[in-house]
């Protein structure tokens, strides 16, 4: 079946296995983490600036790390820079287990770790075109994002379990024990030898990086996805970020009912990227974009009104159901419509917007949240979102009536 094509390839095969483990680990780092600093803390504030602070290295780094994807090796760039977010899993848990933990080290090392996301993140996206080739590009993004909500789902109700259970230290020594799953993976794929990509290029890298800007730019389908990945990213996607302040000042739900609310968010993006893995190649996924977005936003300002526990879990499906549903469309068309030389730079132009922006918007909605509320910061990221959205919408269906409109719906 085609939606199952890219696991035709071994080495894809292997890096979605090792993925898959991977990932289960990070929502255990991610769910750990928001817990450990609230209780180092007890600032809202600080725990979206801990986020923040993952994402400045990503905000200034990433574009040069899509010129470095686009020149090196990126199956040899990938594991070196797994191998180093290893160690600095490690070290979480190390200092975590002997009590020397601080809210200075945890800061210390979300900085470091947004370093080697910077470089990781476009290397990683792009490298999908090396395992399964252009055919299977598609099928790949959507069963990577299949997987990568699955782990959503189950990554938090372990992470729930084991900080009721035995603390914070041990999700994050099972996210370090998780890489080397990936790590394993990707040493043991085989890919036919070609010359070094920096061979290929003598330009100087400033060169490279504005020739990318400047395709993200002048390219209507391209410039319209990034324009509104930025006005979600900043706005809204940084909801997850604030999922812990929610449970426990406005739900007053401890660490069990976190971890349900990050399950959530886990099953409805899990059925959305189900969903467009099985059915995204026969629909117009520029159409769907917007409306998801659109989705999105309202799911984000009703949950923000949920009166207890249940109704906010049923909110979080819609929301991460959504969110899933615009960020996979988005990520495939961005890729499906880049040249090939371009693919690495427009990986990092899109992981700068939806890596490097989101949290800046964690640390506006902490803010919020610490002067307001929790449902106010929900709240207002929605009618943002909605505003935008609904902006888009009609600037879509606009834009359908041209005639350029029917080759950039029909590609991709």
């Amino acid at each position: 079946m085609q939606m199952f094509g890219a696991l035709r390839h071994r080495n894809f095969r292997l890096f979605i296995v090792g993925q898959f483990i991977s990932l289960c680990g990070t929502w255990m780092n991610i769910v750990a983490l928001g817990w450990l600093v609230l209780g180092l803390t007890n600032s809202p504030f600080q725990v979206g600036l801990v986020t923040t602070l993952t994402a400045v290295p990503v905000l200034a780094l990433t574009l040069y790390g899509g010129v470095v994807a686009d020149r090196v090796d990126r199956h040899r760039l990938v594991t070196r820079l797994q191998s180093l977010m290893f160690v600095t899993a490690l070290v979480l848990a190390t200092l975590t287990v002997t009590h020397r933990i601080t809210i200075g080290w945890v800061m210390a090392l979300a900085v470091l770790s947004g370093t080697l996301s910077a470089f990781e993140i476009p290397a990683r996206q792009s490298f999908f075109v090396d395992m399964v080739g252009k055919d299977d590009l598609f099928t790949a993004i959507a069963i990577n994002s299949s997987v990568f909500n699955v782990s959503r789902i189950l990554g938090p109700v372990f992470a729930g379990l084991v900080l009721a259970a035995a603390g914070a230290a041990l999700c994050f020594f099972t996210d370090a024990a998780s890489y080397l799953a990936v790590i394993t993976s990707l040493l043991m794929m085989r890919f036919p030898e070609g010359p070094p990509r920096s061979a290929r290029s003598g330009r100087p890298a400033a060169g490279e990086l504005l020739e990318g800007v400047r395709y993200m730019r002048d390219t209507p389908l391209p410039r319209m996805l990034a324009t509104l990945s930025m006005i979600f990213s900043i706005f809204g996607f940084s909801f997850v970020a604030m999922l812990p302040v929610f449970a426990r000042n406005t739900l007053h739900t401890g660490s069990a009912g976190y971890g349900a609310l990050m399950s959530a968010v886990g099953v409805g993006a899990g059925s959305g990227a189900i969903v467009a893995a099985a059915f995204g190649h026969r629909l117009d996924r520029i159409r769907l974009v917007v409306p998801a977005g659109v989705v999105f936003a309202l799911s984000l300002g009703l949950t923000a009104l949920a009166p207890s526990l249940g109704w906010a879990l049923v909110g979080m499906v819609f929301t991460g159901c959504a969110w899933v549903f615009n960020a996979i469309f988005t990520n495939t068309l961005l890729q499906a419509h880049a040249p090939d030389h371009l693919r690495g730079r427009v990986m990092g132009f899109y992981s700068f917007i939806a890596v490097g922006l989101a949290p800046l918007g964690a640390l506006e909605m902490g803010w919020v949240a610490e002067q307001w509320s929790a449902r106010t910061a929900y709240g207002s990221a929605g009618l943002i979102c909605l505003v935008a959205g609904l902006i888009a919408l009609r600037g879509a269906r606009f834009q359908e009536q041209g005639p350029q409109s029917a080759p950039v719906i029909a590609a991709g």
